[in-house]
């Protein structure tokens, strides 16, 4: 199978997507450099262009949904329904907790596998895990960090610009 990279900047710095011809796979927080590390055979192009020009209208704030396929060979029970469910019913400009997940998932008894499965989703900001709060209202966890996810949930309108930077202070 054969595997394509692209990369690309946004307010979270460098990204760079792997897809197969089924779609896209990895979704990572760094370089090329870092992130090609286990996908030693990708080539640059292909899908995972069309990825990253989708990830760019994003940030720019062209784009609020994504139409790209994935590649959810990887994935298989409880993770794979709550990853899909997440993509299907968490739109643009919406959270939900990870409880709520949970229950939109049909596994209410599940907050806390939901909360490991968000930490492993291989396609973050495509299948949105920051937009996946904590039940009390904090902001939860996030594999780039909590500066990462803000900027993500100012950029969505979720959260106001002004309390990214109030924010940012408090956790110092």
């Amino acid at each position: 199978m054969e595997l394509t990279w692209s990369a690309v900047s946004g307010p979270v710095g460098d990204i760079t997507v792997v897809a197969s011809e089924t779609g896209v796979r990895h979704v990572a927080f760094a370089g090329p450099d870092v992130a090609l590390a286990e996908f030693g055979s990708a080539v640059p192009g292909g899908l995972a262009d069309e990825a990253a020009a989708q990830l760019g209208e994003y940030f720019s704030g062209e784009r609020r949904e994504f139409r790209l396929a994935i590649d959810w060979t990887d994935l298989d029970g409880l993770r794979a329904h709550v990853l899909r469910t997440l993509q299907e019913l968490v739109p643009f400009g919406e959270t939900v907790s990870y409880k709520g997940l949970a229950e939109l998932s049909g596994r209410p008894e599940a907050s806390r596998a939901v909360g490991s499965i968000m930490g492993s989703n291989p396609v973050p900001l495509i299948v949105p895990c920051h937009r996946v709060l904590a039940s009390g209202g904090g902001l939860g966890g996030f594999g780039p960090g909590l500066e990462a996810k803000r900027k993500l949930l100012v950029l969505e309108g979720v959260l106001e610009p002004s309390l990214l930077e109030l924010d940012l202070v408090r956790d110092e």
